[in-house]
């Protein structure tokens, strides 16, 4: 993918998540070519590229349109993410358990540590004073979770799916923000603890509500 074609990418994915372009919104590549100031050929790799990422959708003679997420979908993408996430939280635990160890001995994961604890923070203040904030925070929250995991396996996974958890996430912080941080708060202590399974536990209780929450609040009319 081309410079401008990944800048374009960049800036109307995150305008998807931001809640900018909402799901249904109608994409014409020459509103886009004006926003962006680029030509039609990097806007239309840029939009194929999101199209294959699940962000938008197109339709013969119906153009593009940003993705609406369904339930089955979203049930479909915390399934990937309870498994995915329950076992970067029981991984980080245990290499923070095992840390002053021989083998385990790495100094970068004091480091880590300390950035989760104050994304928590973070987290709390932003909910009060900078919600735009928030989704990026949650995000910021997890992936240090998984950098915490020390496997780049699982980094390159979640980093896979980390724009749709924000995009899911973002649609509901002002219902679920103010749960969640408090979630967040209990999963840094049991991982910065070095309890696997308590971390591994209450990641997957987090996922669970955040999906219950999600089909609660936005189940069909």
């Amino acid at each position: 993918m081309g410079k401008l074609a990944d800048t374009v990418v960049t800036r109307l994915r995150g305008g998807i998540v931001d809640g900018t372009y909402a799901p249904g919104t109608r994409l014409v590549e020459a509103d886009l070519c004006r926003e962006f100031g680029v030509s039609r050929v990097p806007v239309r790799e840029a939009l194929r590229h999101l199209e294959a990422e699940g962000f938008v959708v197109s339709r013969p003679y119906a153009g593009v349109r940003v993705a609406r997420f369904g339930p089955d979908e979203a049930a479909d993408l915390f399934a990937v993410r309870r498994a995915l996430e329950e076992t970067t939280a029981r991984r980080a635990a245990t290499r923070m358990r095992d840390r002053t160890s021989v083998a385990g001995r790495d100094p970068g994961l004091e480091e880590l540590g300390e950035r989760l604890t104050s994304l928590v923070a973070m987290g709390h203040t932003a909910l009060r004073e900078w919600p735009e904030e928030v989704a990026a925070l949650n995000t910021s929250f997890h992936a240090t979770i998984a950098e915490l995991s020390g496997s780049t396996v699982l980094v390159s996974l979640f980093r896979q799916v980390a724009a749709k958890i924000e995009w899911l996430y973002a649609m509901d912080v002002g219902v679920r923000g103010p749960h969640s941080w408090s979630e967040h708060a209990a999963i840094a202590e049991a991982v910065t603890a070095g309890d696997p399974e308590r971390a591994a536990a209450l990641m997957a209780e987090h996922v669970e509500a955040s999906l219950t929450g999600y089909l609660l609040r936005h189940a069909p009319q």
